[in-house]
């Protein structure tokens, strides 16, 4: 393997010091890239990076249940102890900490009512000395009830506030029953940073787990009363039991998800040093110097592993959100992982398809675990189909990698990056991983299925959409709001632009097919969309405005601002601004007065409200989703072709709503029908599909009765 390297478990540097000096002696290539984490790099547990990456997952679940953990106290129940990594580097994440009760292999630590500055402080003492146990705590400071209990008793007397805390009864339990309680008890966060498995489904038998040691205290995901569990240590729980506790309500993502900072810490480091590695060799650095600059970006590392676990969190939830009513699409994306090879649902636990239509008669769609599952999978495929397609030899899309370095070696090393032995494969990944953190799971699936295109046509036209838009600038407008607005607030906003991207990638592939230039195709439509976004509430007119400037309000009075309101609100006409450059290209006029002329069209026919109407049916299957994006899909056309046909009038006044009325009265027997079947519409009761397939007949007819429509493909 060309690319194997070694991640030293338990951030032991001696190890990977080690391995390193054999790779360098066998002269492989990795050099000391070989393996991460030796004294050349990057310490874990000194960086805290494993237990600050899954401390990212835990802040955005309370978060999203209006609590903010740096600020407001919270009861903690902790698997390990302070000299651990995960545990330690954990319970150091916020003074606000109320730690209840902890537990490892030794003792069971007991404070029923911490003080949580105080506490704090012995913590970090603990934390660190040299080596230190729970017997080391200062039992001084502990609040009344409290103690150290050695797991080797017979039995420990259950206090009163022990009793009312853990919401015990008895007044004595064997420490495996106490722990048993503690791990039932009614408490805000359960944090892991032990090792073992405390929790499985009702489903599973202990054999199912592997875990003997700790069968006596287990418990069942139904069981747990916690609101959270971050998972900064491997395997504390199973898979199903994650998922139970899941649809009884709690929250968590999955261990590979919440501890992923360590690996990925690696990654950067290896990425980094077989960057530098090639500058040493051409003698542009010595060994030396390498070291001092890796060293001097440490906190560049940090922030952006930490900025992978915040947008990964981010787009669980932003799954989790709509995963009921989207089940189909995950149906659909498993069976093509199934088909393709890619995916043994068993093996993952992912529900059948009886189990699928279970949690749908009950109002369910599938966890966070089982997202996390499928997020996972989406980006390793994308990545490898990538891998497979010109995407990362493409100028313009290998800039991406760019994201993976710190930004002082980007602009140092900008030239050497270029030749990075795996540009090809960090391309690919930094784009993957953009795409499905952005705009979501089953995106290049839906996509794919209803446009034709291969995934790596996906992708590319995404990368164009991002930058024409500037996603990526709006989206951290949105995440600047934290705590700011309501966390709903802001996954409504996120909403908004992954719909614009989705649209408008669509508009891409279908106009554009196999004809993509990314270079080309940014540099034509970005710097029009920027001109034409600004005059946006120039150019609309009418109930289109009106509606927008409702939608507009609304934002703004939820604590958004204006600016980004703005912007949010009109993502639907941001996405019509493809087809309005595009008319303006074909007719040779500019782009604002064809803006004019298409929002009139939009105005004057209710396009708008239509749009609209298409756009909320209901989708039970594949067939009508498709149907839906095909409707819409002509609707543009035929706007655009009718604003050709206005444009391109002779003898027209200049006024474009003047010009609009000319255009009807000239095909005023066309514009009377469809505008009765937009009263049909509206009086309708129900949705049937087929009277919008028949009312889209209508308008082609009035947009060719124009003699410059666009009949659908």
């Amino acid at each position: 393997d060309p690319y194997l390297v070694v991640a030293a478990d338990k951030g032991t540097a001696t190890f990977s010091d080690i391995a390193n000096g054999i790779a360098i002696d066998y002269g492989f290539w990795l050099g000391d890239a070989f393996a991460s984490g030796g004294s050349a790099g990057y310490d874990h547990k000194k960086m805290g990076i494993t237990a600050r990456g899954a401390w990212v997952g835990v802040q955005r679940h309370f978060r999203e249940r209006g609590i903010n953990v740096q600020q407001d106290p919270i009861t903690v129940i902790g698997i390990g102890d302070m000299a651990g990594d995960v545990f330690g580097n954990g319970l150091l994440m916020s003074d606000k900490l109320q730690l209840v009760a902890a537990f490892n292999h030794l003792h069971i630590f007991i404070d029923p009512n911490p003080d949580p500055a105080t506490s704090f402080v012995e913590r970090k003492r603990l934390f660190d000395l040299p080596r230190s146990a729970w017997s080391d705590y200062d039992t001084s400071i502990m609040s009344e009830g409290g103690g150290i209990f050695p797991r080797s008793a017979k039995s420990i007397a259950i206090s009163p506030q022990m009793k009312e805390r853990f919401a015990i009864e008895a007044d004595r339990l064997t420490p495996t029953e106490l722990l048993h309680a503690l791990l039932k008890a009614p408490v805000d966060l359960l944090w892991n940073g032990g090792i073992g498995t405390y929790v499985k489904a009702s489903t599973e038998s202990h054999a199912d787990v592997g875990d003997k040691a700790n069968d006596a205290l287990r418990v069942n995901g139904n069981e747990l009363r916690c609101k959270v569990v971050g998972e900064g240590g491997n395997l504390g729980m199973t898979q199903l039991g994650r998922v139970e506790f899941g649809l009884h309500g709690g929250a968590t993502n999955t261990d590979f998800i919440d501890n992923a900072g360590g690996v990925d810490c690696s990654d950067h480091e290896v990425n980094i040093k077989i960057l530098l590695n090639e500058v040493v060799q051409g003698g542009d650095m010595t060994e030396k110097q390498r070291n001092q600059l890796l060293g001097s970006m440490t906190d560049e590392v940090a922030g952006l592993v930490l900025g992978n676990n915040y947008k990964q969190t981010q787009a669980l939830s932003l799954a989790a959100r709509r995963a009921r009513e989207r089940i189909a699409e995950y149906k659909r994306l498993m069976a093509d992982l199934e088909s393709r090879g890619k995916l043994d649902r068993a093996i993952e636990f992912l529900p059948s398809e009886e189990q699928l239509a279970e949690r749908l008669a009950a109002g369910q769609g599938l966890t966070r675990a089982e997202l996390s599952v499928l997020i996972s999978y989406s980006k390793i495929d994308l990545k490898e189909q990538l891998l497979k397609s010109q995407v990362p030899d493409d100028d313009y899309l290998t800039r991406d990698m760019e994201t993976a370095f710190p930004p002082s070696l980007v602009s140092k090393f900008a030239d050497a990056m270029r030749r990075h032995r795996l540009k090809r494969e960090i391309v690919s990944t930094q784009i993957a991983n953009d795409l499905v953190n952005n705009m979501g799971i089953t995106f290049v699936q839906r996509l794919k299925e209803s446009t034709g295109m291969s995934p790596a046509n996906v992708a590319g036209a995404y990368v164009i959409v991002r930058d024409i838009f500037h996603l990526p600038h709006w989206f951290r407008q949105i995440e600047a709001l934290d705590y700011q607005v309501p966390a709903e607030i802001q996954l409504t906003l996120m909403d908004e632009l992954m719909r614009l991207g989705r649209r408008a990638t669509r508009w891409f592939l279908r106009s554009r097919r196999n004809e993509q230039d990314a270079g080309r195709d940014s540099a034509h439509f970005g710097p029009k969309i920027a001109q034409l976004g600004l005059k946006l509430d120039e150019l609309l007119e009418g109930p289109t405005r009106e509606r927008w400037m409702v939608r507009y309000q609304s934002f703004v009075d939820a604590g958004v601002p204006e600016l980004l309101a703005r912007m949010v609100a009109g993502t639907t006409h941001l996405y019509t601004l493809l087809p309005i450059i595009e008319a303006s290209d074909v007719t040779g006029h500019d782009p604002a007065q064809v803006a004019k002329a298409f929002f009139a069209v939009g105005s004057a026919l209710d396009l708008t409200w239509y749009l609209q109407e298409i756009s909320n049916l209901p989708v039970e299957n594949n067939w009508q989703a498709l149907a839906r994006e095909a409707f819409r899909d002509d609707i543009d056309l035929q706007q655009r072709a009718i604003t050709i046909s206005v444009l391109q009038m002779a003898d027209a006044p200049q006024d474009m709503d003047a010009r609009v009325a000319l255009w009807a009265e000239q095909h005023r027997v066309m514009v009377e029908r469809w505008r009765a079947m937009l009263d049909d519409l509206r009086n309708a009761t129900g949705t049937d599909y087929a009277m919008y397939a028949v009312a889209n007949r209508e308008l082609v007819d009035l947009a060719l009765s124009g003699q410059a429509a666009v009949v659908p493909s």
